[in-house]
């Protein structure tokens, strides 16, 4: 089967663009900007489903801003969970991993 060359050209300028659906994407994404880690983009919307985007998005400006930093997504990775206490609560709210018990 054939394809017009053109049409294949369309194909791949289309997957390039995102297609944002829902908050958390959109809020995924801007993390991934502006911590300049777009390979990390699928992270950054989990944490954004699973976190308030209060307390996501003014560290990583935070982070942004800091010239010092060479990898921002590590270093906010570290800082957001370094600390304890962001994951400790959202644990306590009933938004942290849970697994199965086992039946004996």
């Amino acid at each position: 089967m054939a394809f017009d060359r053109n049409y294949l050209d369309i194909i791949k300028e289309r997957a390039k663009k995102s297609r944002v659906y829902r908050k958390h994407q959109s809020v995924g994404l801007a993390l991934a900007e502006i911590l300049e880690d777009r390979e990390h983009k699928a992270l950054y919307m989990r944490l954004a489903k699973q976190h308030p985007e209060d307390d996501l998005v003014p560290l990583a400006k935070r982070i942004a801003e800091n010239k010092a930093v060479k990898n921002k997504g590590a270093y906010f990775m570290r800082v957001f969970f370094g600390e304890g206490s962001l994951r400790k609560q959202s644990q306590h709210n009933g938004q942290g991993t849970r697994r199965k018990q086992k039946r004996r």
